[in-house]
This record gives structure tokens, C-alpha cells and sequence, in this order.
């Protein structure tokens, strides 16, 4: 659960060699590193993003995300606080996170390893993609510099909120 003070969706980690919110990366020697997180809608646009050290799992990062989408606005009606599909890779899938999804009234469209080809989902998957390469086009997130979690997750979440407003105003990125 995110830590309710400095909204931090990953509380637990401990401050490594390479400042917080950094871990093993178990495919790059060792070395220390941070994941990103992303949680878009079917446009691209980052609705929230997150951090994470590079040896945890991607599906620790589902419930933490979709607790912390805000509400959507809509003309009539009350607001949506959830989406009404969820599309994810291979990574995310477990019978207790698709139940939890149904449950939330969220239709899961998960691969499943083994059953289903991740082909059909690459239709939907390059826009993650598309928006993980608008966000890491920003030179202060491509290297992480800073030792510090907080202000990683703040330089991702000012990139994230100038990524909106080019695509919202329709600028070039």
C-alpha cells in the first residue's frame, strides 16, 4: 500500500548503495537500478507513474498504481475512479490479481503464460512503450543522477505532467 505521508507507492525499500528506491539488477551484474512504472490510458497519456527498485517483481507495482489513479472526469455522471479494461503483459498475471480486478469491476486483459500468445497484446503494448520512450526522452531520467527516491519520482512525475500537456495542446514531443 502506498505510504499515506509522502505517497511513496513502494514504502518498504531500504536505501541501497545507489540512494533509495534502487536493487540488483538481475540482468545487468548486480549493478543497482530503478524500474519504471506507468499506468496510461489507451492514448498514451501517463495518468501515474512510479518507482521501483530493479529486483522487484512488475506485479507488486498493479494494485499500488490502480489505487492511485484519480478520478476521472466526465460530463454526466459521477466521476470513474477506475478504468473499465486493464491491458498488461505476461509479467502481471496471477489468479489473485485478475480477481482483484474483477472484483474492482475492471475487465483484466491479461496474457497468460503458457495459454495465450503476448502477440495479440503487442497491439496495445506499443503504447506503454511509446510512453516510456516520451518520458526517458528527458535527459534527467534516461541516467539516473539522484540518490534520492523522492526526487526521482518527482523529476518522473514533472516529466509525465509536461508529457500531458504537450499531447493536450497538441505540441510536438
Amino acid at each position: 500500500m502506498p505510504d499515506p505521508e509522502t505517497g511513496d507507492p513502494f514504502p518498504d525499500q531500504q536505501e541501497g548503495n545507489g540512494g533509495t528506491l534502487t536493487g540488483p539488477n538481475p540482468v545487468d551484474r548486480g549493478k543497482r537500478g530503478s524500474k519504471l512504472h506507468v499506468l496510461s490510458d489507451a492514448a498514451g497519456l501517463p495518468l501515474v507513474v512510479a518507482v521501483s527498485a530493479a529486483n522487484v517483481h512488475d506485479s507488486q507495482a498493479l494494485k499500488p498504481l490502480l489505487m492511485a489513479l484519480p478520478a476521472i472526469r466526465s460530463r454526466r455522471g459521477p466521476r470513474r475512479r477506475r478504468p473499465v479494461k486493464m491491458r498488461a503483459d505476461k509479467a502481471y498475471h496471477s489468479a489473485e490479481h485478475r480477481s482483484w480486478l474483477r472484483r474492482r469491476g475492471i475487465v483484466p486483459r491479461i496474457a497468460r503464460p503458457g495459454i495465450e500468445s503476448g502477440e495479440r497484446l503487442g497491439r496495445h503494448r506499443w503504447v506503454i512503450e511509446r510512453t516510456l520512450a516520451w518520458l526517458l526522452g528527458y535527459r534527467r531520467l534516461t541516467i539516473r543522477y539522484e540518490r534520492h527516491g523522492h526526487l526521482f519520482n518527482a523529476f518522473l512525475a514533472l516529466a509525465a505532467t509536461i508529457t500531458c500537456y504537450k499531447k493536450l495542446t497538441k505540441h510536438p514531443t
